[in-house]
């Protein structure tokens, strides 16, 4: 019930609005929308550009489409509607066997109308359709322009990570070398061990000698 109240809420408020004032609001929206944002998103401007863009176009498309639900207002529909039928019923001795021919010219003229009001909207409708229509071709170069900064972007990412996996390489190279060059723990305890051996037997000649 809420989301109905606050349709309902919204059709009145532009119920009130003129067409004029329509053109006009969508585009104060529109720059509204680009100033905060890019305040917001200083270093993705392009971005922001496409996205006002975007919003510009559904909001003209959206207004086209509430013009041609909105047929026979006043707003966009000049003059009165040209069929009107004649009331036959009220016909003397006649008038009751006349009711079902007063029905279908009653029909017929409504169709008529619909008609006339549907061509009355449509050129205001399509005014609307055009500026997103024009807007949508704005958008094309400012995508194109955002692909290709995020393969820019990409590559400068491919080239850094090789780069670091080369500096990795080269210290892992570095470090095997040094490996290389420097005795293992293992090697120089041994070595320690075997020095230490001759000095046992010349102990124990000594103390012979003795």
């Amino acid at each position: 019930m809420t989301a109905k109240n606050n349709k309902a809420r919204f059709m009145d408020i532009l119920t009130g609005i003129g067409l004029e004032q329509l053109r006009l609001g969508i585009w104060i929206l529109v720059l509204a929308f680009a100033v905060a944002v890019g305040f917001w998103r200083r270093h993705q401007l392009v971005a922001v550009a496409l996205a006002s863009v975007l919003l510009f176009a559904t909001l003209n498309a959206g207004a086209g489409i509430y013009i041609l639900k909105r047929l026979g207002d006043p707003r966009w529909t000049a003059g009165e509607p040209p069929v009107s039928a004649p009331e036959l019923s009220g016909t003397p001795i006649v008038g009751q066997q006349l009711v079902p021919l007063e029905s279908a010219l009653a029909a017929i003229a409504g169709g008529v109308n619909s008609f006339w009001e549907f061509r009355q909207a449509l050129p205001v409708a399509l005014d609307f359709f055009t500026r997103s229509g024009w807007a949508l071709l704005v958008a094309i170069p400012l995508i194109i322009a955002i692909l290709i900064r995020t393969f820019q972007a990409a590559r400068r990412r491919r080239k850094d990570l090789q780069k670091l996996s080369d500096t990795v390489d080269h210290l892992q190279s570095e470090l095997a070398m040094v490996k290389a060059i420097l005795p293992a723990p293992a090697t120089a305890a041994g070595a320690t061990e075997l020095g230490n051996q001759p000095d046992r037997p010349l102990t124990r000649r000594s103390r012979r000698g003795e």
